[in-house]
């Protein structure tokens, strides 16, 4: 509004006009003064009476809210993390034992993970730490489940041929089971050795039998080895059945089979002997699962007549 003062000189009113300086520095000051009354009436509203400006409250209030949504994920991940581990464990002993395929060892589930810290950008705005770790085990998760399907795919695929491991499971005698014919004169395990007296690991069953006895594939599968050890295990084949099973048949007489040969469970591969470092005639058979040997009677049954064995025999030689 207009200011005016009585000029005494003209006898009349004239309006007052402040130079253009003057009204700069006053609103300059003005201006000033409002900056110091609000950071003024700021400071008496969040330090002297503890109250929260409405933005910063709004701000803390989304903060707050994508936290709990951030440690809410954060458990999920190392509950999905902890039920993928035990999917990973059934799937190493269960279901790839049972179809004899090796193990997934933990430094292949566990590949990339370590090394250059590729969440470094995260330290400058994440001073809690928990968004780099969410982030982390959600990488680690999403890689270790990508194992694990392309493992499940994999036994999948070997599952479709479970008729056929079946078939090359070794689960009957080398030989006949006809009593009146072998005796065992050895099991599997440490014994005293037949030449030395010392206590010494039997990685077989010892079928003694007179020379010439014909000796059986005990389960499907491909001659892979024919070989003479004049001081081991004299003439022997090998056998491999494959899903990690081979069978070794030892000391023999006379091998009728060649090596990369197809056989069936039953199909005749030789005649029983004494040769190689034998103390008398008999079979030595032997049982390896992935390159370990195991008892081979849990793999036979001794109960079997002599029928059912001939007859598997003559479907074998059909």
């Amino acid at each position: 509004m207009p200011k005016y003062i009585f000029n005494k000189e003209t006898l009349s009113y004239e309006e007052v006009r402040s130079s253009r300086h003057f009204r700069i520095t006053k609103g300059a000051v003005l201006f000033a003064g409002s900056i110091i009354m609000a950071v003024f009436w700021i400071w008496l509203y969040s330090d002297v009476f503890g109250f929260t400006l409405p933005k910063t409250a709004a701000l803390e209030k989304t903060n707050a809210r994508l936290v709990s949504k951030l440690e809410l994920l954060s458990r999920q991940v190392e509950k999905d993390g902890e039920y993928l581990a035990s999917m990973q464990l059934r799937d190493n002993d269960i279901y790839r034992s049972v179809f004899g395929m090796n193990e997934i060892p933990s430094e292949i589930r566990n590949a990339g993970f370590g090394g250059v810290d590729r969440y470094s950008y995260l330290d400058g705005i994440d001073r809690t730490g928990l968004l780099k770790r969410t982030e982390m085990g959600l990488d680690i998760l999403s890689k270790k489940a990508c194992i694990q399907s392309s493992s499940y795919d994999e036994v999948e695929s070997v599952a479709e041929k479970a008729d056929n491991m079946a078939a090359c499971i070794p689960s009957v005698p080398p030989i006949n089971p006809d009593r009146s014919t072998y005796r065992l004169s050895s099991s599997f395990g440490y014994r005293s050795d037949p030449f030395t007296g010392k206590s010494k690991r039997h990685t077989g069953m010892d079928f003694a039998t007179p020379v010439g006895n014909r000796i059986y594939s005990t389960a499907d599968g491909v001659v892979e080895k024919i070989k003479v050890d004049r001081f081991g295990y004299g003439n022997y084949v090998i056998v491999d059945h494959g899903f990690g099973y081979k069978t070794r048949y030892a000391h023999m007489s006379e091998i009728a089979v060649e090596a990369g040969t197809p056989v069936k469970r039953g199909q005749f591969i030789g005649y029983s002997g004494n040769s190689g470092r034998s103390s008398g005639p008999h079979v030595h058979y032997e049982v390896m699962y992935k390159g370990n040997y195991v008892n081979p009677i849990r793999y036979m049954d001794l109960d079997m007549t002599s029928e059912e064995y001939s007859l598997l025999v003559e479907r074998a030689g059909s």
